[in-house]
């Protein structure tokens, strides 16, 4: 019996069975992690959206389950961080086995002074709701309808038409732009005829999640334990993660030639489990085989049709890139949509979308297939150079580099991209996601990441410059010893550690720095904004 209660959510008949409906800004396909985050983040920039879904339930299964600190931090901004960090297992730490033996382990987050940890496991259907309860709290900005399949869809060039499948019968609407956020086997795109490339991967793989009140593994904080050739799987290698409410995540490798239906059966799986756990009482909670691409599509923008998180890109689960990458691709999209239908942007800033994510994409890519070339070697040089590797990691650091169990999730670097302004200047490059860091604002406590995000922003970092009058947020954070009372004090010295004591940095709506300045002044900043919204 499933832990979570999957309870529908309510079908509302839509107004365009009865009568035409005026066109929206934005039609957002699929009610997932991606499609709901993108709704709010649209909703908390007063862009209105419509959210379509042919469900109306949260994902069955723990599904994508480990959200990275980047990742943790969009969702905060969007207002489900602190829930998500409440009730999600917080981990850092990784081991690495080669059969019984530790090869190494590994601190993702050593350093202190960030709100949010390395990484947090929290099942899917947890994530759904909680986005869909944020999104109910946007009524007039965002209209869920749920039991509502695109059956088809047309761009028009200036806007797009969808037709739409109801259990009370068919009707069309209009919006000026689609987001198919409608997963891996995206209706949206077959439709177009537009197809992924890159790497198909016919390994098969098993995912248990196990409910047990008795954890068999002797650690006292949750960690990633992954094996090579462990005893209880000879010749594979298995992947451990803890959720919460005492369910395990555990993935088996099975090979090339397993049979999904077979390997599915209690009679099979229920083995497996019990040469992990020993005689710990334990119950399944779900249980699937799969297996995977690494591939993308050429463009994620077509005229009035995007394409964001699995619709757009692919990749293997061990990484964690799928579901991190796709609220990423959120947090590069959402801002950029806002500032064209406010028509404070131009179309072709959508460019810089596919640029940007595209090249994120492509790093995911290739990290996901690297580890997966090295878990399922294909060849006997190949399998000899990984049981050598594995050999020598556990005395010598070299080779602890070249082990490749899973690239975990990291933000994406812009430097290079069209939308930066090229500087030398700043610690943090042009084109880095924000850093965290503890400040105080008066007597409350504040971080901040809190103070950035949802709009362009100017944060100096020791002196405060002139910088005249100016339509950018500005602030100014300063040490303990030297901060004024308009000042954010650095309670810490991270910050000033981590930007530099006399820069000043502009930073984009999805906090990535869009420039860095030593001595800025106003005519600058106009122009480094102006660039970072596609007019340079």
């Amino acid at each position: 019996m499933p832990r979570y209660d999957y309870k529908p959510f309510e079908y509302k008949k839509p107004a365009g069975l009865s009568a035409s409906e005026p066109r929206h800004p934005v039609a957002i396909v699929g009610a997932g992690p991606i499609g709901l985050a993108l709704a709010i983040d649209l909703a908390l920039k007063g862009i209105k959206s419509v959210v379509v879904d042919d469900n109306n339930v949260v994902s069955i299964g723990s599904r994508a389950i480990c959200w990275a600190k980047r990742t943790l931090e969009i969702f905060d901004r969007l207002g489900v961080g602190e829930r998500m960090l409440a009730k999600g297992v917080t981990w850092k730490v990784g081991r690495l086995f080669h059969g019984e033996n530790e090869v190494y382990n590994f601190d993702l987050l050593p350093e202190e002074g960030h709100k949010f940890p390395a990484f947090i496991n929290l099942q899917q259907y947890y994530v759904e709701q909680y986005l869909v309860e944020r999104a109910r709290e946007f009524p007039d900005q965002i209209d869920l309808r749920f039991k509502n399949k695109v059956i088809d869809h047309s761009d028009n060039g200036d806007h797009v038409s969808l037709s739409i499948e109801t259990p009370d019968g068919e009707y069309s609407l209009e919006a000026d732009y689609l987001i198919a956020c409608d997963g891996a086997g995206s209706p949206t795109r077959k439709r177009m005829d537009l197809y992924f490339e890159g790497q198909t991967f016919e390994e098969h793989f098993l995912i248990i999640d196990v409910e047990m009140e008795e954890s068999p593994f002797k650690t006292e904080t949750a960690e990633r334990w992954f094996w090579f050739e462990p005893v209880f799987h000879q010749g594979q290698s298995a992947l451990l993660h803890k959720q919460p409410d005492n369910i395990y995540r555990i993935d088996l490798q099975l090979g090339f030639d397993a049979d999904p239906e077979e390997e599915v059966r209690e009679e099979k799986v229920l083995p497996r489990i019990r040469a992990i756990v020993g005689d710990k009482p334990f119950v399944i909670d779900w249980k699937s085989v799969y297996k995977f691409r690494c591939a993308r599509l050429e463009k994620f923008v077509h005229n009035r049709v995007i394409f964001a998180g699995d619709s757009a890109h692919v990749v293997s689960p061990f990484g964690a890139r799928g579901g991190n990458g796709g609220i990423q691709d959120v947090d590069n999209l959402g801002w950029k949509l806002a500032a064209i239908l406010t028509g404070e942007a131009g179309d072709r800033l959508l460019e810089s979308y596919d640029e940007e994510r595209g090249k994120a994409a492509d790093e995911n890519i290739k990290n996901s297939s690297r580890a997966t070339n090295f878990m399922t070697p294909k060849s006997a040089v190949e399998t000899l150079f990984r049981t050598e590797v594995l050999k020598l990691a556990k005395d010598h650091a070299f080779a602890r580099k070249l082990i490749n169990s899973g690239r975990l999730s990291v933000p994406c670097s812009l430097e290079g991209c069209d939308l930066e302004t090229k500087s030398s200047a700043g610690l943090l490059g042009t084109g880095e996601a924000a850093l965290d860091a503890p400040l105080k604002n008066g007597a409350t406590a504040e971080w901040l990441l809190g103070k950035t995000g949802g709009e362009f922003c100017l944060i100096s970092f020791g002196s405060n410059p002139e910088l005249g009058e100016s339509d950018i947020p500005h602030i100014h954070v300063a040490s303990m010893c030297e901060s004024e009372p308009e000042d954010l004090a650095d309670i810490s010295g991270l910050a000033l550690k981590r930007y530099g004591r006399g820069l000043t940095y502009l930073f984009r709506p999805d906090q990535h720095v869009a420039a860095s300045f030593v001595n800025p002044n106003s005519e600058a900043i106009r122009a480094a904004k102006r660039k970072a919204l596609g007019h340079g």
